[in-house]
């Protein structure tokens, strides 16, 4: 809520404390911790901590892939927040396969008409558009 309204200080100490509870109740490898990893890194990053966000973001895919699969929708989301991490960067190299890869996992796994995939397609075409291409 705090991050909705704009309180972005406000809600960092609750999205840590939160890690800390999954963590602590779940172990640092279950899905449900990387999702809080994950909310984190975009409120990091929505603070412009762009650098601090990136280390959290790998965590959260790297325990998404361990946990769920390569193909899992989640993993999706992962891998397509590592992407526009490295877009904002400036590292449109390193965000593009990213991108493509998010939008295979997403046509895959929920078909070509989902609301994920097109997220996915637009995301993919932003890029492309940044690089120029």
């Amino acid at each position: 809520l705090l991050k909705a309204k704009g309180d972005l200080d406000g809600a960092e100490p609750l999205c840590r404390r939160a890690l800390e509870i999954k963590e602590a109740a779940l172990g640092p490898d279950h899905p449900h911790t990387g999702t809080s990893v994950g909310n984190l890194a975009q409120l990091l990053k929505a603070k412009g901590d762009l650098d601090g966000a990136e280390p959290l973001c790998r965590r959260a895919l790297e325990i998404k892939e361990a946990a769920l699969g390569p193909d899992h929708p989640h993993t999706g989301t992962s891998v397509g927040n590592l992407a526009q991490l490295l877009k904002a960067k400036g590292d449109l190299d390193g965000a593009e396969p990213l991108c493509r890869c998010a939008l295979a996992i997403y046509e895959a796994a929920l078909g070509p008409d989902h609301p994920s995939t097109g997220i996915s397609v637009n995301n993919l075409a932003g890029l492309l558009k940044a690089k120029g291409d």
